[in-house]
């Protein structure tokens, strides 16, 4: 269970509560297909990838690589995602998490920022044991804090058509905003260029989804050191909590949308040039929460934000000191030196990232930001890795080919 509640809390995080809810607010429910696809693609990580990763002692991505091809093709791999994760996922989770935090408790933009990431740098420098123990705590606040403010969501809406009772309320936001609970996006839908139909479903998401869960340091370093049943365990109890996320973060989006729409939140989701900002809905709703549900709602945002920076910075110590300090430029360095170089890796990337988050201000919605550019490398990814596990004659040449190509 720790295995799987590290893993939610570190891929749960504000791309999803005010990113993917800004996506419920303008597309609606097509987006959730990123979540229930990603339950289904746990399971086949939990079942055919965690084996091969346990039975050979993997310990990172780059490390796979490297083993099984060569060390050139590990550490193309190792730069590109450490570039991946310092300036698109790192400074993304800054960007929206301080967002989030200048709406909902009027904290200054760029106090919200550095106080993220220093935050986030004191847990990191904890270890993965420190992070796996909070974590327990913050997925069961995130969970309590992101149902409540789904009902409190669907209160509003109830209220507002004097038909109380979250199934009325259900019934009416289907009524009201019927174009926003279509999973497969019809070609004359505006957002189908971002989430084209029944191609992406049963083609390229699964190719992002397995490369994300499967392939990535970011993930995976949760269960790489437990026995195979414990890990098993642990994923398959992150793909069921998957399922809940669409509710707690997609279902409030689309209630603001409804309730915008019928004159609530005029001003509050507009932007500093008068444009309606979608990433604005959760914060929003957010700050119409009783005080003490506000508090563990807040709470559970914060404590996503945090566990991912969290994880993330982690995912850049373990790649950068173990798959380029140690293999280049140290390869007889201490124990003590490699945490040292770890530390001083989590301060630069954390460095890196407050200063670049604030520049990402001029995004309509951020959740698609990262998708985009994530998808930049996932397929050229996804093929060097299930290639390689699955298919004894591919090459180290052909895999340079991807890599490079990606």
């Amino acid at each position: 269970m720790a295995i799987g509640a590290s893993l939610i809390a570190s891929n749960i995080s504000a791309e999803q509560f005010i990113g993917m809810s800004g996506n419920g607010f303008s597309m609606g429910l097509g987006i959730s297909t990123y979540e229930w696809m990603a339950a289904a693609t746990l399971v086949i990580v939990a079942v055919f990838f965690m084996p091969i990763y346990l039975k050979n002692k993997i310990y990172t991505m780059p490390q796979f690589l490297r083993e099984r091809y060569n060390p050139t093709v590990a550490t193309i791999m190792a730069v590109f995602w450490l570039l991946l994760y310092v300036f698109v996922n790192l400074t993304s989770i800054l960007y929206l998490g301080a967002l989030a935090l200048e709406v909902t408790a009027g904290l200054d933009f760029q106090y919200g920022i550095i106080g993220l990431g220093i935050f986030a740098v004191i847990i990191t420098i904890g270890g993965m044991k420190v992070i796996g123990y909070t974590d327990v705590v913050q997925v069961i606040v995130l969970v309590l804090g992101g149902l409540a403010t789904t009902y409190l969501a669907l209160d509003l809406v109830s209220q507002h058509f004097n038909k109380p009772g979250v199934f009325n309320a259900l019934a009416l936001l289907r009524e009201q905003a019927d174009s926003h609970f279509h999973m497969i996006l019809p070609k004359d839908n505006p957002f189908y260029k971002d989430l084209p139909g029944l191609s992406v479903i049963i083609g390229a998401m699964w190719v992002n989804n397995l490369a994300y869960f499967g392939c990535n340091q970011y993930i995976i370093q949760r269960s790489l050191g437990a026995s195979l049943p414990t890990a098993r365990k642990g994923i398959l109890f992150a793909a069921l909590l998957k399922l809940l996320i669409p509710i707690i973060v997609v279902i409030p989006g689309i209630a603001a949308f409804v309730l915008y729409q019928n004159g609530m939140f005029q001003q509050e989701m507009l932007d500093g040039a008068g444009a309606v900002k979608p990433d604005h809905a959760y914060p929003v709703l957010l700050n119409l929460l009783p005080a003490g549900l506000k508090g563990m709602a807040f709470a559970a945002l914060t404590a996503a934000i945090v566990a991912s920076l969290a994880g993330k910075a982690n995912s850049i110590s373990t790649i950068f000191t173990l798959d380029i300090y140690k293999q280049y430029i140290a390869p007889h360095a201490t124990e003590r030196q490699l945490v040292r170089v770890g530390r001083y890796t989590i301060y630069v990337a954390m460095g890196i990232g407050v200063i670049i988050a604030p520049q990402l201000r001029v995004l309509d919605q951020a959740y698609q930001f990262i998708q985009e550019y994530s998808s930049f490398i996932t397929p050229g990814v996804f093929a060097i890795f299930i290639l390689g596990m699955f298919w004894k004659r591919t090459t180290a040449a052909a895999a340079l080919t991807a890599a490079l190509l990606t």
